[in-house]
């Protein structure tokens, strides 16, 4: 019973970590495209697709995947500097 308890605070800990992290992801996002956006259009409307997708993953809950999907748009825009 112990054991579960551990189990369970430890993963509702995480999940509040990781909602924590999407919007300071998000941020970023938006800061690197208002600052320095990609020269090409494709890449462009792909970060603005993930930057989106991102955002309804972390309204929705599920912020594991948000995180994934956000982080995917902050790599395609520093590959792009």
């Amino acid at each position: 019973m112990r054991r579960l308890a551990v189990f369970l605070t430890t993963a509702l800990l995480s999940t509040s970590l990781w909602a924590m992290h999407c919007p300071a992801d998000m941020a970023k996002i938006d800061a690197m495209l208002s600052s320095h956006p990609p020269s090409d259009a494709a890449v462009l409307a792909q970060v603005q697709k993930l930057r989106a997708e991102g955002e309804e993953l972390h309204k929705s809950g599920n912020h594991s995947k948000s995180v994934e999907v956000l982080g995917k748009a902050l790599q395609l825009l520093e590959a792009s500097e």
